[in-house]
């Protein structure tokens, strides 16, 4: 059931910002809403102001997959907004292209595609950059793309928490898509002579840039009136603990793996008999499931999928260098995750005692991976961060509370995020659900899990 929606003062703060103005970035915290503040001031701008026509989000694959298609059914006043997402084999797409919405999604690797099938025929008067820190890059093929047509490209608007997560060089691109280069200059050339001075070279090459003493205030004074960062806004009445759900879509292979053996696992359960114990040793093989790989009876593990751990990568990078705790529930899980994260320059630790504690509070952990079983009770981490990705959800109510509070405690300076990780249509929307209504787990447990097994026999 849609739900209403009730922004708080820095989301109609937002909305206003990017209705009053053709091309904003709007530097919002991830998690805090940025989705359901753009598409609400889309929508006005579309139906009550007649200033939109066709829109087009460009988005991490992950997110093109669902976010925007759910946050638009999610809330009652965008029931009316059509959103199609342009993904698949080319021919998919070109369909999706043709088929009547008000809004287009397609992933950030296609925006080369998307550019050369239009050519100059380029039909989207407004877009939407989610996580416009992936085109930081002024050298990259989908910077240069959108760059052609954006003469052609009457609104549009710049979504990141942060938007130059390795330095101030990572400002430009971003900014030259909002202005055409009117605040920093028409060329990176420009730029780096204005703003930097050289640093690391030899005789012929200059490696790197530093910033000239006070470049970071004259930067940011000059994009202040295009840009809104709400870190730094501390006067808008930010809640204390958000809570986002980031839906995983399981692509056509995983999803039949994913269904197959779930069938197998709920069939041979009786729903009539069906046990405590019972019900506890399937919903960890469901959840395993949607987590992407299981045990099997040798206690090996087998991969299924890597659709959530491809959607955890995607969040990681989305927090563009702050830290977070990630929870997770199986040791396979952990694994899978280390290794993910072991491809990345990112200082990575699973918590194993006080000394990561006072790593993780001193700010030389970036990712630390928590089991909320052991990590529960007296564990202050609040200075270290304030995002939390639960990569594996647990029904324990208390545990799941009690690991949210490691950093929503006395000392923290900023609200604090709580990522879910859910797989579409798989066990984890149960144990959310459960959460969320602060059910009786045991029969929360055996009620939901009667309810898939009813769905296995009937399909």
């Amino acid at each position: 059931m849609a739900r209403i929606y009730n922004p708080y003062p820095y989301q109609e703060y937002a909305q206003n910002a990017i209705m009053e103005n053709p091309a904003i970035g709007l530097w919002l915290d991830m998690g805090l809403g940025k989705t359901v503040v753009t598409l609400t001031a889309l929508q006005a701008l579309k139906f009550d102001r007649w200033c939109v026509n066709r829109v087009l989000v460009i988005a991490p694959k992950k997110v093109a997959e669902d976010t925007w298609q759910t946050e638009a059914k999610k809330w009652q006043h965008l029931q009316g907004l059509r959103v199609v997402g342009v993904l698949g084999p080319e021919r998919q797409r070109a369909a999706a292209l043709e088929t009547p919405a008000d809004v287009y999604v397609i992933n950030r690797e296609n925006t080369q595609w998307l550019v050369g099938y239009y050519g100059m025929r380029w039909p989207f008067d407004t877009v939407v950059l989610d996580e416009s820190s992936s085109f930081k890059n002024h050298q990259s093929k989908r910077f240069r793309a959108l760059r052609t047509v954006r003469p052609r490209i009457n609104r549009i608007i710049e979504l990141t928490g942060t938007p130059n997560p390795h330095g101030l060089m990572d400002l430009w691109s971003q900014i030259f898509l909002l202005d055409g280069g009117k605040r920093l200059g028409r060329t990176i050339s420009v730029y780096r002579d204005l703003y930097f001075n050289p640093d690391k070279r030899n005789r012929t090459t200059i490696f790197s840039y530093a910033p000239k003493d006070g470049a970071e205030e004259q930067i940011y004074k000059q994009i202040s009136d295009i840009c809104i960062s709400m870190k730094a806004a501390d006067y808008l009445d930010l809640p204390e603990l958000v809570y986002e759900d980031i839906p995983v879509v399981l692509d056509e292979r995983a999803e039949r793996a994913y269904r197959r053996l779930e069938r197998e696992a709920v069939l041979k359960v009786d729903e009539d008999t069906i046990t405590a114990s019972t019900a506890a040793a399937l919903s960890i093989k469901l959840l395993q499931l949607c987590n992407g790989a299981v045990y099997d009876e040798n206690h090996e593990v087998v991969e299924v999928h890597d659709c959530k751990l491809e959607a955890f990568m995607e969040t990681v990078e989305g927090l563009n260098g702050q830290h977070a705790v990630v929870c997770y529930e199986f040791t396979h899980d952990r694994e899978r995750l280390l290794q993910a994260l072991g491809k990345t320059n990112l200082r990575v630790r699973v918590y194993r005692g006080m000394q990561d504690k006072e790593d993780w509070n001193a700010g030389k952990i970036d990712i630390l991976l928590i089991h909320p079983a052991s990590c529960g009770y007296g564990l202050n981490l609040q200075d270290g961060g304030h995002h939390i990705i639960w990569y594996g959800l647990s029904w324990n109510l208390e545990e799941y509370q009690q690991a949210n509070k490691r950093l929503h405690r006395q000392g923290q300076d900023h609200p604090v995020i709580v990522h879910h990780l859910i797989v579409k249509g798989g066990r984890d929307e149960d144990v959310i659900r459960s959460l969320e209504s602060k059910d009786d787990v045991q029969e929360s447990l055996l009620q939901s899990l009667k309810v898939r097994i009813r769905a296995a026999k009937t399909n």
